[in-house]
């Protein structure tokens, strides 16, 4: 059981998800409606173009090496699966900040490339923070949040103890996700494309703020 939850963990995976909120909602309304932030769908895509030459067989499989080649980034910089802080961190967020920037760029000037570009970043944020103190984390898709939800609750149900901090830290990205694909849907409908550089900014912010907690961490 999580006895207690950091506050630059729990801030900062709120705001990871939200993140991943927004881009995820750019793509669902731009990007050929095409979702970046997880792979589960476009895999179901992929299999169905193989057989419909009306998918793009080559976009959709471009979306998913992408998003690998963002986790294998995160890996490269990353030493380590779980969440502690003194890793690199501020170097996979700023990484996933010139991911973002091009990709606003490119599409910006209408060069699909852009989307690789987004699901490589949300690869990247994906695969950065994995666990902390056995809960796992992933801030790009709800899937396996509200899975572990789910059978925490049920567990519950058979009288074994209910871990509210764990439960806590997974509302919280869930509320997160879902505030982000609000505010990136209303920012959308006024700026477009341009509403990539808000969760180019949050990335940004958190870079800035987690080298500020690392520093008087080693003071």
């Amino acid at each position: 059981m999580i006895s207690r939850l950091p506050n630059w963990v729990k801030y900062g995976a709120f705001l990871l998800t939200l993140l991943a909120g927004i881009v995820n909602s750019v793509g669902l309304l731009s990007f050929q409606h095409q979702a970046v932030s997880h792979v589960s769908g476009t895999a179901t895509l992929l299999g169905v173009s193989l057989t419909d030459s009306h998918y793009g067989t080559v976009h959709l499989l471009m979306i998913m090496v992408s998003f690998l080649m963002g986790a294998i980034v995160s890996g490269f910089f990353i030493e380590g699966t779980a969440l502690k802080l003194g890793r690199h961190y501020g170097v996979a967020l700023l990484f996933e900040v010139l991911l973002l920037i091009g990709a606003w760029w490119l599409l910006r000037n209408d060069i699909s490339g852009g989307q690789y570009l987004a699901s490589m970043a949300c690869g990247l944020q994906n695969a950065m923070l994995t666990t902390f103190s056995g809960a796992i984390i992933r801030t790009t898709h709800m899937t396996g949040i509200i899975t572990d939800l789910g059978i925490m609750l049920g567990a519950r149900l058979r009288g074994k103890p209910f871990d509210k901090t764990k439960a806590t830290l997974f509302f919280s990205l869930l509320t997160g996700f879902v505030l982000g694909g609000s505010i990136g849907a209303v920012c959308y409908a006024n700026f477009e494309i341009n509403t990539l550089l808000l969760p180019a900014a949050i990335a940004l912010l958190l870079a800035t703020f987690y080298w500020v907690i690392q520093a008087r961490a080693s003071q």
